[in-house]
């Protein structure tokens, strides 16, 4: 199946009216591209350790949405696109929306949602066994801790290394019935990881919702109790709410996420732990080490261990 494409050369001021018209029309998923930096705040939702390199920023925006090519609906796409012409001289009557010139192109049918799998296949860390869950366990791998995964749209294979440095410390540490918050939970691997190597309940967070809804998924893949987790979404830095439903008195807690935002977390986590407990950190390019390591220190952990993978830094820290 083939789709046609239409790139609409717009402006920043008027992108965002661009695509409210197009849903109002009927037609979802608009992509936009420009130039605008994102903010320090936008990169620390997203979890960007480097930005994207863009050009300047000239104001100049493009919007693309894409209509099926197939022939018998010439007629509608066609009509369809009078309107997105009569829509943007409507739009132009109270918006500087630039030239408003419409590219067509076309592009395969991509199934974007599935299309990655073939990249992503059955693999080992030390004897834990992480598997798709659309591939059937190799006779060699019987008896080792099995983790299947359906990452979906949500980060986390555990082919990373920042997962795998994770994963080791999480064999390392855990105790047997351990209460574990997992932050930054993604895929819910790691809540997963911890379960089947012996902790006795999770919790976990992300500040994005469709993160839980994957968790949930692998749980039941994993033939995981659903009363042995529970997830929630939002950001334990400055989300005081969230810090009270999530509670402290945790024996094991792992974010791996990114250095620019464990820095700031340092405290949060700090206050989750129960004394004793052991706070796994991963997610940290190595030439931020020591701003990570100076972190936890300050917020009253002792390092405990540091770890590395590539270019990669897993710090391992306690509550005494």
């Amino acid at each position: 199946m083939k789709w046609n494409s239409y790139t609409i050369e717009t402006t920043t001021q008027a992108e965002d009216l661009i695509v409210a018209m197009l849903d109002e029309l009927g037609i979802a998923g608009a992509m936009i591209e420009n130039n605008v930096p994102l903010t320090k705040q936008e990169q620390d939702g997203m979890f960007i350790d480097f930005p994207p390199e863009m050009g300047e920023d000239d104001g100049s925006s493009r919007v693309t949405f894409y209509l099926d090519a197939d022939e018998s609906g010439k007629e509608q796409r066609e009509a369809l696109l009078r309107r997105v012409m009569l829509g943007l001289e409507e739009l132009r009557q109270y918006a500087d929306i630039g030239t408003a010139a419409i590219t067509a192109g076309e592009t395969e049918d991509i199934d974007w949602i599935n299309n990655w799998k073939k990249f992503f296949s059955a693999f080992t860390i030390d004897d834990i066994l992480i598997k798709p869950t659309w591939e059937e366990e190799a006779p060699e791998d019987a008896g080792k801790v099995t983790i299947e995964i359906d990452p979906g749209v949500s980060f986390g294979t555990g082919k990373h290394e920042t997962t795998q440095l994770c994963i080791r410390q999480l064999r390392k540490y855990m105790k047997e019935g351990a209460r574990v918050l997992d932050v930054g939970c993604g895929s819910g691997i790691l809540s997963i990881a911890a379960l089947k190597l012996g902790a006795g309940s999770v919790v976990g967070t992300d500040i994005d919702e469709v993160c839980l809804t994957s968790t949930w998924d692998n749980f039941d893949v994993n033939h995981l109790p659903h009363e042995l987790g529970a997830f929630y979404c939002g950001n334990l830095i400055d989300d005081l709410a969230l810090r009270e439903t999530v509670g402290g008195d945790y024996d094991l807690v792992t974010a791996n996420i990114l250095a620019d935002v464990l820095v700031p977390m340092a405290d949060a986590l700090f206050a989750c732990l129960k004394p004793g407990g052991v706070c796994i950190t991963s997610g940290i390019i190595d030439f931020k080490e020591k701003e990570v390591e100076e972190a936890l220190m300050a917020a009253g952990f002792a390092i405990a261990e540091t770890t590395y993978q590539g270019e990669w830094v897993s710090i391992t820290a306690k509550k005494e």
